[in-house]
């Protein structure tokens, strides 16, 4: 339930991407509704901010949207920014209406980045309205917004990746509910995980959805497959409460990368292959396509003597330097919030 306060007029979001090492595909309704879901991700240092404030009447137009475009509408209805348009129906706030968001990393890059604008704009409206609420009700209403509403062949994984924050194991049940089992890992755990993690960008931007709309129909015939890539999100979140092993965690991420492959066809391609390939040989002992595959950002588990050998052999993708992350989506503006 919000808590209702006074609302104000101006305020900023900063909403946090997500990294999924195991599990992506069991959080699809159509999986978890027969057999259970369980992810284990984390999220990291790149954010994605929204800003919402009161237009100015002056300007004669109801809302204005800068994102990749620039919108300037007068009715709700005319927004063309489709998950914008209807966190605006959900949470109404008087127009006019001046929203923009920047990111630290393109879109349709594998890191739920649509999925943080959800969440980071339900906050800052939330906000607008004066209301506080928790991380589970973002996570359902950034949720509800695109899989019910939109219709998107999504699952929730990354909306209560981007509510919540940090290491977290999901589980998602018949029914539609979601458990949280915030991991809670031994000091220096986590430093020594992303020391091993080395990110490095495909440059091919994808939609999602589809691939996803082939994974979801295919999802009768890859049962087995999805119950062991459950399964490695298990065994993931064994690994890192019991200490962490980098051969153990990438041998993990390998096999679940051999089985997400095979759930639909465009999750890989073969420059994709030959650049996993390449930085196996040089020393990554395994990794996968963030996200829902056909590009965006290569995760390799990499041993940090090697680092520089496999950076060498993907000289022609860009590298982004990750760290943790421990908050979820945060109201920065006004402050206290």
């Amino acid at each position: 339930m919000a808590d209702r306060k006074a609302g104000v007029g101006f305020v900023v979001t900063r909403t946090p991407l997500r990294v999924s090492f195991a599990g992506g595909g069991t959080d699809l309704p159509g999986f978890y509704e027969r057999d259970g879901g369980a992810v284990l991700s984390t999220t990291i240092d790149k954010h994605l901010y929204v800003t919402v404030k009161r237009h100015g009447e002056l300007f004669n137009e109801g809302f204005r949207l800068n994102y990749s475009l620039t919108e300037h509408v007068r009715a709700l209805d005319e927004i063309q920014n489709h998950i914008a348009r209807e966190c605006l129906r959900l949470l109404h706030v008087d127009p006019p209406l001046y929203i923009s968001t920047v990111a630290d990393v393109p879109d349709f890059s594998g890191l739920g980045s649509s999925s943080s604008f959800a969440v980071g704009l339900l906050n800052a409206l939330h906000a607008m309205r004066g209301e506080r609420v928790s991380a589970g009700q973002l996570a359902e209403e950034a949720s509800h917004v695109e899989i019910d509403i939109l219709k998107r062949p999504i699952g929730k994984q990354d909306h209560y990746a981007a509510a919540f924050g940090g290491v977290n194991f999901f589980r998602f049940l018949p029914g539609g509910s979601v458990t949280v089992e915030s991991q809670h890992l031994a000091p220096g755990l986590i430093e020594r995980l992303f020391d091993h993690l080395l990110m490095v960008w495909t440059g091919i931007q994808r939609d999602a959805g589809v691939v996803l709309s082939e994974q979801n129909a295919n999802i009768s015939n890859r049962l087995d497959h999805l119950q062991e890539m459950r399964e490695h999100a298990e065994q993931l979140q064994a690994l890192i409460r019991n200490g962490f092993s980098p051969v153990e965690f990438g041998r993990v991420l390998d096999d679940t990368w051999s089985l997400k492959r095979q759930l639909a066809s465009k999750i890989t391609n073969d420059r994709i292959d030959q650049w996993y390939q390449q930085a196996k040989q040089a020393g990554a002992v395994g990794g996968k396509i963030c996200g829902a595959g056909g590009g965006g950002f290569l995760l390799l588990v990499t041993p940090p003597d090697r680092r520089d050998v496999v950076r060498r052999a993907v000289a022609d993708m860009t590298e982004l330097p990750i760290r943790y992350e421990a908050h979820g989506s945060r109201v920065l503006l006004p402050a206290g919030e």
